[in-house]
């Protein structure tokens, strides 16, 4: 047998690996990128949650101490504030518009009782319409009321539903 007449076959090439199934690191950043993605959505929430409550709580310290605003400006300032703090940590659309008594009850939702709607906190819808400013006492009971409400917010948002 002559070496140039060897009964050799043509080379066969392997097939082309195929894009499926996917190799074990595709699927592991299926996985971990939505994850990261929701932790962190979930820490800036939290950290802007955070950063609106404890900057509206240096606020009302600020308000409470000033002598150099009267009380129908303490008033004022402390209805601002309420309304930030709410359009940060809640839907915007849920808050924005809320005027008189749903504002009321939407403040009332994350305290026990009716304070706002019912007690001391009516100041903020009935003040702009009254003759007289507020005096000490209901400006005092507002400053405390509004220090409870902030005091709540620091909570979840699950145990502020009453639904």
């Amino acid at each position: 047998m002559q070496p140039t007449e060897l009964p050799l076959k043509d080379i066969h090439l392997p097939d082309a690996i195929g894009w499926w199934p996917p190799a074990i690191g595709w699927w592991l950043l299926a996985v971990l990128i939505p994850a990261l993605i929701a932790i962190v959505y979930w820490i800036y929430k939290r950290l802007t949650r955070k950063t609106a409550i404890n900057t509206a709580k240096k606020n009302l310290a600020a308000i409470k101490l000033n002598p150099e605003l009267d009380n129908a400006r303490k008033l004022r300032e402390l209805s601002m504030l309420l309304r930030r703090v709410a359009i940060s940590v809640n839907p915007r659309t849920e808050v924005a518009s809320l005027t008189g008594r749903s504002w009321l009850a939407f403040l009332d939702q994350s305290l026990s009782g009716a304070p706002f709607a019912e007690g001391g906190g009516q100041l903020l819808a009935t003040a702009p319409y009254r003759n007289t400013a507020p005096d000490d006492q209901e400006i005092t009971q507002l400053i405390s009321l509004c220090e409870d409400w902030l005091k709540a917010q620091t909570k979840p948002a699950k145990s502020k539903q009453k639904s």
